[in-house]
């Protein structure tokens, strides 16, 4: 007799078991939306700007500043900046520490610094700034990288990012 109610309780928790299971397979499988109800277009907040359509001054202000810290990578010597070039907010965080820290990270993966190259120009809407993007030219070519220059309307530089770029698969 007791070999019998075991086996009765065997069997409904296995049905349970299966119960929940299938109860968990339904709730996982999600419905799709329509098209129309979520579909997010993906807004930037700038817009591309032509390299004529741009004052020579930040251009060069731009390019000049990226290719003077990639440079203190190669020679171990950084100038600082003037308050001319760039804000304050750039001068207190461009440290000869902080520096010579990335570069070290910098040209142990991809070697010495050789040039920049302008990919684009883009304007940002809403601060009306001009952020300029450069492929970083590199002995090694295992990673690639790119600069980021932020020029405002000061014609000075307000921003400096590097960043390492992922390789598109073939």
């Amino acid at each position: 007799m007791l070999k019998n109610v075991n086996c009765r309780y065997k069997h409904t928790t296995m049905r349970k078991i299966i119960l929940l299971l299938c109860l968990a397979l339904l709730f996982s499988c999600k419905s799709k939306k329509t098209a129309t109800s979520e579909v997010k277009v993906d807004e930037k907040p700038g817009n591309l700007v032509k390299p004529e359509e741009v004052e020579d001054i930040k251009k060069d202000r731009a390019y000049d500043i990226g290719r003077r810290l990639l440079e203190s990578c190669n020679t171990s010597r950084f100038k600082a900046f003037s308050s001319s070039e760039v804000t304050d907010k750039v001068r207190k965080n461009a440290t000869k520490e902080k520096i010579s820290n990335i570069c070290r990270k910098i040209n142990q993966r991809n070697g010495r610094f050789l040039g920049l190259t302008l990919i684009d120009i883009t304007r940002n809407k809403k601060t009306d700034e001009l952020i300029f993007r450069y492929k970083i030219d590199y002995e090694k070519k295992l990673y690639k990288r790119e600069l980021s220059v932020t020029v405002n309307n000061e014609n000075k530089v307000s921003a400096i990012a590097t960043k390492e770029v992922a390789s598109k698969p073939l």
